[in-house]
């Protein structure tokens, strides 16, 4: 075999590999395709559409506000000294505070460890 048939095979081969990673390319997109199309038709038969009637509606009393609050943690321990049962114990583990005004940022405060700040002075 001379040089200008093994450079016919390789061009050959090379041409063989382009088109069969073509082809593997073409198969994965029309699977991603048939794939979506599959799951769109299922999720038209079993999610059910809320009607507008169905749809949530503004209260009466018009958009509900956002209210803040400080909130404190709640005591675990009681004053009288006895054991909390479950049944005492709140969702929240905490309760209104009694100081109601917001935190403020004072300069010369604020600093974390590593930061290069001066800390809480």
């Amino acid at each position: 075999m001379s040089t200008a048939t093994y450079e016919l095979l390789a061009v050959s081969q090379h041409q063989l590999n382009v088109f069969a990673a073509f082809l593997g390319g073409l198969v994965v997109a029309l699977a991603l395709i048939w794939a979506v199309r599959v799951g769109m038709r299922v999720m038209d038969k079993d999610v059910h559409h809320p009607t507008p009637e169905e749809q949530p509606k503004m209260p009466d009393g018009g958009p509900v506000r956002e209210e803040r609050e400080m909130r404190e943690p709640d005591d675990v321990v009681p004053e009288d000294g006895r054991r909390l049962m479950p049944y005492e114990i709140h969702r929240a583990s905490t309760r209104t505070g009694k100081d109601q005004t917001r935190k403020r940022w004072q300069p010369g405060s604020s600093g974390g460890f590593g930061s290069g700040g001066p800390g809480h002075v």
